[in-house]
This record gives C-alpha cells, sequence and structure tokens, in this order.
C-alpha cells in the first residue's frame, strides 16, 4: 500500500497578506520548513528547523476547517523556502478544492505547479534565480538591505518583463531601510526605469501574525 506524501510544516494560520501587491487580502497561509539560504536578514529564522511531519491530506484538512471560520479564497505557501519540498501534490489538491494558490520564494527552486501567483525574492549576494521566473513572476521582492545599490536595480530592472513590478522592500520597515528605498526609488524615476514601486511590511505595522 502506497505511504501517504508527507511535508515538514512549522505552521498553519489565517491572516491578511501583508506584502506585495495582494496586500489587505485574507489569505491561509502554510509556512513550510527548512531553507537554502538562510540569511542572516531573515525574519522566519524558526522555519528553518525540521518542522512538524503532516501528510499533505491532513493539512488540506486543516485548511478547509481554516476557511469554514476565516473566508478565504488564497493560500499562500510561504516558508523558509517552500519549494525545497515536493508541494505538486498540496498544490493540486488546493487548486481541487477551489483555492487560488501563491507562491513566496527565493527562487531558487522551480517546479512545474498549476500555482496562480509566485511572489519571487532573489537574495543577496548574487540574487540567482531560476530563469523560469522571468515570465512566471507576478512580482519581484527586492530585500533593502545595506549593500543594495541602484545598478543591481537597474539589472533586474532589464531582466524581467516591464508588466512585472519589481518591489523595494525595507526589512521589516526598519527607518534606515526605508531610507534607502525612497532613495532607490528617486534614482529609478530619475533613470526613467518602468513598475518599480516601495512596499512595506503590512503584517508588522498591524501586529499580525
Amino acid at each position: 500500500m502506497p505511504q501517504p506524501h508527507i511535508l515538514k510544516i512549522t505552521e498553519i494560520f489565517p491572516s491578511i497578506q501583508g506584502e506585495g501587491l495582494r496586500q489587505g487580502e485574507n489569505t491561509l497561509f502554510i509556512r513550510l520548513s527548512g531553507c537554502n539560504l538562510k540569511c542572516s536578514f531573515c525574519d522566519t529564522k524558526y522555519a528553518w528547523q525540521e518542522g512538524k511531519k503532516y501528510p499533505t491530506a491532513q493539512v488540506l484538512e486543516e485548511i478547509k476547517t481554516l476557511k469554514r471560520r476565516f473566508p478565504a479564497r488564497w493560500v499562500c505557501l510561504t516558508g523558509g523556502e517552500p519549494l525545497v519540498q515536493d508541494v505538486s501534490e498540496l498544490v493540486k489538491g488546493l487548486k481541487e478544492e477551489g483555492f487560488k494558490v501563491q507562491v513566496e520564494t527565493n527562487a531558487t527552486f522551480y517546479r512545474p505547479l498549476p500555482v496562480d501567483w509566485y511572489s519571487i525574492s532573489p537574495k543577496p549576494d548574487k540574487y540567482n534565480y531560476r530563469p523560469e521566473y522571468r515570465e512566471k513572476a507576478r512580482e519581484v521582492k527586492i530585500i533593502l538591505t545595506k549593500n543594495l545599490d541602484f545598478e543591481l536595480i537597474r539589472q533586474l530592472r532589464k531582466e524581467f518583463p516591464e508588466r512585472t513590478p519589481l518591489l523595494l522592500q525595507p526589512q521589516s520597515n526598519r527607518k534606515w531601510s526605508v531610507e534607502l528605498g525612497l532613495k532607490l526609488l528617486r534614482q529609478a524615476l530619475t533613470a526613467e526605469q518602468k513598475n518599480i514601486k516601495i512596499s512595506i511590511q503590512l503584517h508588522k505595522i498591524f501586529s499580525l501574525r
């Protein structure tokens, strides 16, 4: 008899999407465990740990239960790095239940999945990402680290279609990071770089999970 597919999960919870262009929408979150990069500025380092083992079918049942008390049509797979694990069965199940699926990824892994919204965030210092995301990403989040400069922004703008927004996202809304974002945004406007925006972490402002 085939064994159930197992995922390592840090937490499953309802909240408001706090980042990116879907900001403010009711969303059910599945935070998968593990990460291949482990950035020093990460604000979810607890998700690097082993996590709890869940059969995929149990994850789907928990999501359906949550929806009954927290109506949401979107499910967001986040981490850690969610694509370290094989989430194909989970995504298939979510789509069969009628959910729209968002994946927040550092873009170093790619899996051919029926995902509605890829939110990618290439990380320093090389900002590597899989080329499939040039067409599939719905948004590119660039974390405003101290070493980030305008040339990197310019290069990423060239690599992605103009329709794909580049979001300059301060680290946990810290003042120096916000100021850097505003500086880079002004440089982008002066250089006539299109569809570059500054973002915030709404959940940090509202003290949401």
